[in-house]
């Protein structure tokens, strides 16, 4: 269900996916995912309220989604014997991230 919240770091009510909820201190915090900014921000439980009938049939400006079955490589560059070979890597580097999001532009 989708609810709206405030953001503070853009400072002004979203909607928004609430994906976690947990205590903390006198009151509750949300985990959640702002579906027309891709952002995902906690919210203090009194922050949050129930979305109207007609603004809660407006498409979502952004889904979550993954590439399936894409892993990240990595350029492995070995000095001694002056070679360079692509291989998997634990995370996505830096020039990788920037390259797809030129793509999706």
């Amino acid at each position: 269900q989708v609810y709206v919240v405030f953001s503070e770091e853009l400072n002004c009510w979203c909607r928004a996916l609430v994906e976690s909820v947990w205590r903390q201190a006198e009151d509750f915090q949300l985990r959640c995912f702002l579906v027309d900014y891709a952002k995902y921000c906690s919210v203090a439980s009194e922050n949050i309220r129930v979305l109207a009938g007609a603004f809660a049939k407006i498409p979502h400006r952004a889904k979550k989604c993954c590439l399936y079955c894409t892993k990240p490589l990595t350029l492995h560059i070995d000095y001694c014997e002056n070679t360079a070979k692509i291989g998997p890597a634990k995370r996505w580097d830096t020039a990788a991230i920037q390259h797809f999001r030129k793509l999706l532009k």
